[in-house]
């Protein structure tokens, strides 16, 4: 399908990757991963034909239908959803367009025993079937089905984008290019945007899709659930696997583990020709030997182990002043967008030093109860903020905020004062600008880069309340890490919106649910919160009502059978939970002991074939819970 070989590109004289070489085949679902700014995005600008390559060849079909979805899109306002997502359908709006003008002219004519005439009714004979062929009278229904299944709802169809959000408008841009038949998708950040109802959906999508699939994300459960091979950029080189990310990180680990012990084992024997090298050399009658030797150690092809780019930021957040004891209290606060009712007489008390989540679907209204702490959207009811309270606030856009036009310096100098403006450069080089970097535009920035910009500049401010609405998007794995381990240490209050488990585990202590317009407060982390809801993670939270663990009402007639099937029932129920409790604590503890000693761990015998096999024994164990609480249920109503 295409093949890309010996591929070079430099920026400022340094190579951003160098001859790399690899193919794209049909059925194809890549995760191209690698750390901010090594060339992810950029690879996908080569791959669709936007940017050329400085050195190389990328061969590939005249006919190749390639589709791009951006981080960053264009937008022509004053279309409504559908108008925008038919622009999917250049062709066939084109016969579309054809046929209507031959119509019109039909109608208008009245010589029907013409040549002319005739000439008509066979030229939209031959659209009709045309566009027959293209799919026009069914790309309608295709694209309401698309759509609904990115998240959109009926009544947003004759909407006009320009009421969206950049995220919806995104999805818009998805489903132009999952309409379009491509026989390639490139995808960089697709679920940043999406909930989860809609990940799945995209997900199942993509499974069965034929062409080849190349995504950039760094979503690790979306990459396995979606890729069968990985291509990371690494310090200028690629590492192809034929296996989905989790799979590929332990094979590439194995690989470096074999390396090293080669490399070690050659090393000794490198040194042991060296020693006879010298020892023959200073007898004549064995310098023939001691050539011999020499001209065999200059054969010898030097094993080489893979480098690992192990380049971090370095972040920590500084608390400003103590604040009061009380730090946000609301009463009765409620918003709404038009007719869309988003928050409801919401009472919340927020106190010093807590640590919060903020969980639930998207459009529950989280990061609108954000914007409102802040100051950013006006609402109703009360909301006053304590004594010397300062916010630190990081928006899910936030990086939407900064101008293009500067350049990385001059975005941070722009934003210091006098106090800390000597301290720039400082801030730049913790968070990876470094030497000829920090002269970048923003607007060539990748998204991941631009992130780590943005939490650079949050730096330059004081603070003792940080607020930050997905923060990990875009983010690398690695960058992720020393986001988390940066808010553990923050000594000052920190309210958390993410739909991610990982990286809320040991985060928090307080979460709030947004449901129906309405929040619940759970008084444990995101491990009890989820316990409470009976769920394994917070992609079930958020794709279904979860049937709450009630005990179950007796018949007030109940036969001694029906009591003791019951019974039965109810210890089997009991049973299981125990189970569960236990597979949920034994997982919690191996997954606290690879942050731990990550190397140590998976070095153990079968280590992850056993971590496969709690998870799974848990997610059995999970229905087998749903089926027996079913069971009872439909027992005690009968």
């Amino acid at each position: 399908m295409m093949n890309i070989h010996n591929l070079s590109i430099s920026f400022q004289g340094e190579y951003l990757f160098e001859d790399i070489t690899f193919k794209l085949g049909n059925g194809d679902r890549i995760g191209l991963i690698g750390k901010n700014g090594a060339g992810k995005s950029t690879m996908l600008k080569i791959l669709s034909k936007e940017m050329e390559a400085d050195t190389g060849q990328i061969a590939a079909d005249k006919e190749l239908k390639i589709g791009f979805l951006k981080q960053d899109i264009d937008f022509d306002f004053g279309r409504t959803v559908l108008e925008e997502s038919y622009e999917a359908f250049t062709e066939i709006k084109e016969v579309e367009a054809q046929m209507e003008s031959i119509n019109e002219q039909l109608a208008e004519r009245t010589d029907y025993e013409s040549d002319g005439y005739h000439q008509l009714m066979i030229d939209i004979n031959d659209l009709q079937h045309q566009y027959e062929i293209l799919g026009g009278y069914n790309y309608q229904g295709d694209t309401e089905k698309i759509l609904q299944g990115l998240g959109f709802k009926r009544d947003d169809f004759n909407m006009l984008t320009d009421t969206f959000s950049g995220g919806w408008r995104m999805r818009i841009e998805l489903a132009k290019l999952l309409l379009q038949n491509n026989d390639i998708l490139l995808l960089d950040e697709p679920t940043n945007h999406l909930d989860i109802e809609s990940i799945i959906w995209l997900e199942n999508f993509l499974k069965g899709y034929a062409g080849a699939v190349v995504i950039v994300s760094h979503d690790k459960m979306f990459l396995d659930n979606v890729t069968n091979r990985t291509i990371e950029i690494s310090l200028g080189r690629i590492y192809d696997y034929p296996k989905p990310y989790t799979k590929y990180l332990v094979l590439r680990e194995e690989l470096r583990t074999q390396q090293l012990a080669s490399q070690k084992n050659q090393q000794k024997q490198i040194e042991q020709t060296e020693k006879l090298i010298e020892k023959f050399r200073a007898k004549a009658s064995k310098a023939t030997m001691a050539q011999s030797l020499i001209k065999k150690l200059d054969k010898i092809e030097r094993i080489e182990v893979d480098e690992d780019d192990n380049s971090v930021m370095t972040l920590n957040f500084p608390i400003s002043i103590t604040p009061g004891k009380v730090v946000v209290e609301a009463e009765r606060v409620s918003k709404n967008y038009g007719d869309n009712q988003v928050l409801k007489n919401i009472n919340l008390l927020i106190e010093r030093d807590s640590k919060t989540a903020f969980v639930g679907q998207n459009g529950q209204g989280k990061s609108t109860l954000a914007k409102i702490i802040v100051g950013d959207i006006k609402y109703d009811g009360l909301l006053k903020l304590g004594h010397n309270v300062q916010i630190g606030y990081f928006a899910q856009n936030q990086a939407e905020y900064l101008d293009g036009s500067k350049t990385v310096l001059d975005t941070m100098i722009d934003a210091a004062n006098e106090s800390n403006r000597s301290k720039v450069r400082d801030i730049l080089g913790s968070f990876l600008f470094r030497g000829d970097e920090v002269d970048k535009y923003v607007r060539v920035l990748s998204g991941g880069e631009r992130n780590r910009l943005a939490l650079a500049k949050l730096m330059l401010q004081p603070f003792n309340v940080l607020i930050m609405d997905e923060p990990t998007n875009h983010l690398d794995i690695k960058s992720k890490n020393v986001l988390k381990e940066a808010l553990f240490r923050f000594e000052g209050t920190l309210i958390l919106v993410s739909h991610d488990r990982d990286f809320l585990q040991g985060l928090t202590n307080i979460v709030y649910e947004f449901k129906d317009h309405k929040i619940k407060e759970y008084l444990g982390d995101i491990d009890y919160y989820l316990d409470q809801r009976q769920v394994d993670n917070l992609r079930e939270v958020e794709k279904r009502t979860v049937v709450k663990k009630d005990t179950p009402k007796q018949k007030s007639h109940q036969s001694y059978e029906d009591q003791k099937k019951l019974k039965s029932l109810n210890n089997k129920l009991s049973n299981v939970e125990s189970k569960i409790s236990q597979l949920e604590k034994d997982i919690k503890a191996i997954d606290l002991e690879l942050e731990i000693n990550y190397e140590e761990v998976t070095s153990q015998d079968n280590f992850f074939d056993n971590y496969q096999k709690k998870k799974t024994e848990l997610q059995d164990l999970m229905q087998k819970w749903e089926s027996i609480q079913l069971e009872i249920e439909q027992f005690i109503d009968s």
